[in-house]
This record gives structure tokens, sequence and C-alpha cells, in this order.
């Protein structure tokens, strides 16, 4: 028992800096100008087309996700819900705090640390093990209902984003090609590294499990 609080805070400090992390790491893409991944294809093109923040937008977006998950009957978790919120926040906090940048020497390497430190930050609060965050859930839930294979099913949803996304004034660019080829090897390495020991890491580091396989998706 006396391992137990230890072990608790350490998951919850990995779920909440790794949201931020992810959040943040979203907006040095964004700012980069160079195209983001494809969720915030879908994003931006929602904010050039309400108004709204681009976090602000990934807030709603994420919670509207979520809710497709109660047909697909999968069950959300602290790290799902936490995830709708903070990452959007942190990525509107990130994006007052950047300067704009125009020089193409400056944007390569932020879109660079980006996507480096979104690798970073996903290893980082899937190994909290808190539950998947929403997009993974959805994808997982698809798997699971329609029996397709995850890698159809995840390459289905994030070309239908970033189509999406880009018909409604959304950035597509090198930087979401380099994101989409990238994140898995980043993932799976930065998995490995924060894996926090006990029964909760089993289900997210065992090489090719449901729980790694979806992290990749998001």
């Amino acid at each position: 028992m006396s391992g137990t609080k230890p072990h608790l805070t350490r998951r919850l400090v990995q779920l909440y800096a790794g949201l931020t992390l992810y959040g943040a790491s979203s907006a040095l893409m964004v700012s980069a100008g160079l195209g983001p991944e494809p969720w915030n294809v879908l994003n931006q093109g929602l904010s050039e087309l309400t108004g709204l923040t681009i976090g602000a937008v990934s807030i709603v977006v994420g919670a509207a996700v979520l809710l497709l998950w109660i047909p697909l009957r999968q069950r959300p978790g602290l790290g799902t819900v936490s995830n709708v919120f903070v990452c959007g926040l942190a990525m509107d906090a990130t994006l007052v705090l950047l300067p704009n940048v125009h020089a193409l020497g400056v944007r390569v390497p932020l879109l660079a640390a980006g996507i480096v430190l979104n690798g970073v930050a996903t290893g980082l609060y899937i190994t909290a093990a808190f539950g998947a965050g929403p997009r993974d859930g959805l994808m997982t839930g698809l798997h699971g209902r329609t029996g397709r294979s995850i890698r159809l099913i995840r390459t289905s949803i994030e070309v239908t984003v970033v189509v999406t996304g880009f018909a409604l004034g959304g950035t597509v660019g090198v930087g979401t090609v380099l994101y989409a080829l990238s994140i898995g090897p980043l993932a799976q390495f930065f998995l490995r590294r924060f894996a926090v020991p006990g029964p909760a890491a089993e289900t997210v580091v065992a090489s090719g499990g449901p729980a790694e396989q979806a992290i990749l998706q998001r």
C-alpha cells in the first residue's frame, strides 16, 4: 500500500504533463505554418469558418467525438475527458505566447520541435493509463464494431478529417506528411521510455497490443 500513492501521483503528473505538452507541441506545428497534424487541419478549417480559436474548436470537436463513443459502447476515463479540455487550452495558451514567424529557417525547426515533442507527449499521457483520447476511442470502437483493421479505420478517419479541414481552409503541407510518417516510431519509442512500472503499464507497452496501436492513430 505504501507504494500506491507515489505510483498514482506519478501517473497523474504524466497524464497532465503529457496533455499540456501535446497541446503546446500542436501549437508549434500550427505556428510553423507548414501543415499541422491531421486533426488540427480540421480544427484549423473550422476555426477559419467559425472565428473561434483553434484550441476552442479542438475542445468542441473532441467533445463531439466523445459523444460518438455512446453508440460504440466505449467507456471514457479521466484521461479521456482531460484530453478534450487540456490539449485545447494548452494549444491556445502557447499560440498566444509564440511570436509570429515568417523565416523558413525558423519555421522548419519549429515544426521539427513540434513533431518530436508531440511524440514525447504521447508517450507521457498514454503510459499514464487513465483512458484513451476521444479520437483513439472512436477508432478502436469502430474497429470493434466493424471488424475492420485499425490501419484501415485510421486511414479512413484521417483522410476524411484532412480533406474536410482543407476544404474549410485548413493548411495541409509537408508538416502533415512528416507527422504522419514519424509519429508512430516516435510514440513507440517514448511509450517504452515513460512506461509506469506495474500492471497499468503492461497494457500500453506490449508490442503490437491494442493500446499501443491506438496511440499511433490520434
